[in-house]
């Protein structure tokens, strides 16, 4: 039987995991989404559309890029997940 801190550990696994799997996208659109604002403000263009374009497609060259790894480290966590299940079935 698994105790609370077992699965207090789990549960923060799967956090930290989301968290390294999300973080390189999410950086991504950050810095140009910065810069981004920085040339809408030195050039006065204050267009809100402007900065949709260029998010996506870095967002998707991102996901284009690190994908098999996002996805190899995936699998290796829900390896793991499901090889734990006969321990914390007893």
């Amino acid at each position: 039987m698994s105790t609370i801190g077992d699965l207090v550990s789990l549960i923060r696994g799967a956090v930290f995991q989301v968290f390294i799997l999300c973080s390189p996208v999410l950086g991504a659109a950050l810095i140009i989404g910065l810069i981004i604002a920085i040339f809408q403000a030195t050039t006065s263009i204050q267009e809100q559309t402007l900065t949709f374009l260029p998010k996506m497609l870095v967002i998707l060259a991102a996901l284009a890029l690190l994908g098999g790894w996002m996805f190899a480290t995936m699998r290796g966590y829900t390896i793991n997940l499901f090889s734990m299940i006969p321990d914390i079935a007893r």
